[in-house]
């Protein structure tokens, strides 16, 4: 079967989105840990929220996670169908 067959199915959608909203949410937590780990450790929100969210930030912090994690899942799960 090829990308573009695997890519017209229900199947391959359902568990596609559902594995990158995993990804999704762990790629935000490990970004958030990376980038802000001495701020979430003295539970200071104002400057974790500045740091990655704050004049438009959250865009570009999200948005690139967000298409990591569906073309991840897009690559494994088409890897994985038969």
């Amino acid at each position: 079967m090829t990308f573009q067959e695997k890519i017209k199915t229900s199947f391959f959608w359902k568990h596609s989105l559902r594995m990158a909203l995993l990804f999704f949410m762990l790629l935000t937590i490990l970004s958030l840990l990376f980038n802000s780990f001495s701020d979430i450790l003295k539970f200071d929100i104002a400057a974790v929220e500045a740091t990655n969210f704050a004049d438009g930030k959250w865009k570009k912090f999200l948005g690139s996670k967000a298409i990591i994690s569906l073309g991840y899942s897009m690559f494994i799960i088409a890897k994985k169908m038969k």
